[in-house]
């Protein structure tokens, strides 16, 4: 008898670890599927649900009466069969994509098999994919615009030169087709200059080199460069520099490139005779630029886009002043380096105001 109740209790303790240990491989399964990213649904051979994850009741919107396989797909208009995917999933697409709301979902469906390897039912694996979406259709967008952008002059740039090499022209003429063919290839130029600067932020091949330098100089001298172009367009300039402004630690070369950027933009879409207001200032750690003009301005559903590359409010109207769609691009790169900001402001027909901050020597 005490053989048999020591056999009894070496048997109970062991069902009892072995039922504490499905029990804590339970617990770990389950939160590892409540804090997963990606959805998962499996259901059984009848096609009712027997396990979801939170996050595929999130982003398939399942509600209490989507219970099973066909109410749920059929609702997402994907036509998909589940004895399909069982008994056939060698020969059977796995993969579907799908829209729900403002998302893009990718569905994985997999049949489920028991420990004899036969068919228990299927899986489905849902990842939000919008954000490789958007960055595609980004990509796909940005290499249109490199090709349209570099199109436009080199058209120019054949056609005139073959006009050129056709006949006989004045030296009038010649001046005028040749200054054509230069400025267009400067603007390639540029253009290309630009791509190869953002090409090199994105790779992090930009080092930079800070160093300590007046910020109201700096701005005062960026003024002077652009004078000419100020003078062409009589703006009334004013640059007010804030008394006690500490120098900032930051690229130099790279500040004032952003600085020649934002007042060449000023310059540019503010009419003739305009009016542009420069304040240099420091509040609490970082120096300021403020750039106030009462130009063109930028309609309100564009500015949360205006620092995407080759985004533009005016394609045309940008193209034609010799603007490459980039500068802010790069302006926004070349602060982010530097531990800085910018932040713009603006209303259509009254004007726009630009603010960079530029963290001081420490």
């Amino acid at each position: 008898m005490d053989e048999i109740a020591g056999t009894i209790g070496m048997m109970t303790t062991e069902i009892k670890e072995n039922l504490n240990e499905v029990s804590r491989q339970k617990k770990q399964i389950e939160t590892i599927l409540l804090h997963m990213t990606d959805g998962i649904i499996a259901f059984n051979m009848d096609g009712k649900i027997i396990l979801v994850n939170p996050a595929a009741t999130r982003l398939l919107r399942i509600m209490p009466e989507d219970e099973n396989f066909e109410k749920i797909f059929k609702k997402l208009n994907v036509d998909i069969n589940m004895e399909k995917i069982i008994y056939l999933d060698a020969w059977t697409s796995s993969e579907e994509r799908i829209s729900v709301g403002d998302k893009h979902i990718n569905l994985f469906f997999a049949p489920l098999k028991d420990e004899s390897d036969r068919a228990a039912g299927v899986m489905v694996v849902i990842q939000d994919i919008t954000e490789h979406v958007r960055l595609d259709n980004m990509r796909k967008e940005f290499v249109a615009d490199v090709s349209h952008e570099l199109k436009t002059p080199i058209t120019s740039i054949m056609g005139y030169a073959d006009t050129l090499l056709e006949g006989e022209y004045d030296k009038q003429t010649q001046e005028k087709f040749l200054n054509v063919i230069a400025n267009e290839a400067r603007r390639m130029a540029k253009l290309v200059t630009d791509l190869l600067a953002l090409s090199r932020f994105d790779n992090n091949q930009v080092q930079v080199q800070k160093e300590e330098f007046d910020l109201g100089n700096l701005v005062k001298q960026c003024q002077e460069k652009l004078q000419l172009e100020i003078d062409k367009k009589h703006h009334y300039v004013e640059c007010f520099v804030t008394a006690n402004v500490p120098p900032v630690y930051a690229d130099k070369y790279g500040i004032e490139r952003v600085v020649l950027n934002i007042l060449t933009n000023s310059i540019k879409y503010t009419k003739e005779g305009g009016h542009i207001k420069i304040y240099v200032g420091f509040v609490y750690n970082d120096a300021y630029i403020k750039v106030i003009d009462n130009g063109l301005g930028i309609p309100e559903e564009d500015l949360s886009r205006i620092f995407e590359r080759f985004y533009r409010v005016d394609k045309a109207r940008t193209r034609d002043m010799g603007g490459t769609g980039l500068g802010l691009s790069i302006a926004k790169e070349i602060l982010d380096k530097n531990e800085g900001s910018i932040d713009i402001k603006s209303e259509q027909g009254k004007g726009t105001e630009v603010v960079i901050r530029i963290p001081t020597k420490k």
